[in-house]
This record gives structure tokens, sequence and C-alpha cells, in this order.
């Protein structure tokens, strides 16, 4: 918030002013293509779902659902796909917790069967090989 003193033009009186940044959120557009506002709760709710019974603490989803509505914000787009909030979610999930990751990706991309479920368990299974080797010994 930010405070100004200002003076009118008319009478010479002094006053104060409070102005605030007013933050306007995109709408989502949704895959069956209807739009409806930017909804943090639902971010949040979604990955408390996925971490329950994880070691994962409020504090670090609430960060995680900070993460996701500021790179929204910064896109500074009037309009953005549910897909593109989903996959940044998976993201920045992704560095949290694994097994949350999974979760969360199984609701997501609504896999239709084992196979499919199999598949992204073995891409996370080569990015941990991959970090684990540039980490080294």
């Amino acid at each position: 918030m930010i405070r100004r003193r200002r003076e009118c033009l008319g009478c010479q009186r002094r006053y104060t002013t409070y102005e605030r940044v007013e933050e306007v959120l995109p709408l989502v557009v949704k895959k069956d293509g209807r739009r409806e506002p930017f909804d943090r709760t639902k971010i949040l709710q979604g990955l408390k779902k996925a971490c329950e019974k994880r070691p994962v603490g409020l504090s670090v989803i609430e960060e995680v659902v900070d993460r996701v509505e500021k790179k929204m914000l910064e896109m500074g787009e009037p309009e953005i796909p549910s897909r593109v909030i989903g996959e940044e979610v998976m993201t920045q999930l992704h560095g949290v917790d694994q097994v949350a990751y999974v979760r969360f990706a199984s609701v997501y991309r609504e896999f239709k069967d084992v196979t499919q479920f199999m598949d992204e368990l073995t891409g996370l299974l080569k990015d941990n090989r991959r970090r684990d080797a540039r980490s080294g010994p």
C-alpha cells in the first residue's frame, strides 16, 4: 500500500490517500472451453490431496501455490489454458516430493491404464539417475 499526501487545487486543503496495487488474475480456459477466474484455492486443494500422508508441510504447499500464481501473473496473459497451470504445478511439485508428484500427475494427466502410469514412473527414475550422475559421489 502506498500512502500519499495531497493538496486540493481548489481549496488548498491537504489530505491523505492510500493506493493499493490491483492484480488482475487471468481467466482459466478449461479443457471443455469454459472460462473461469483463476482460483488459487483449487491448486491448494489439489496439492493438499497429492501431499496427503507425505512429509510435506502446509507452508511448503503454500509456497508452491505462490510460485505458480506468480508465474501465471508474470505471463501477463488475459487467459491461460488449464493445461499450462497443471504443467507448472507438476514442475514445482517434482522438486518437492516425488510421490506427491506421481499422485498429482496420475489425476491431472488422467492415466487410462497402468502402462501410462509406468511411463511416468520410468521418466521420473531417469530424471533421478541423471541428477545423481551430475551430483557425483
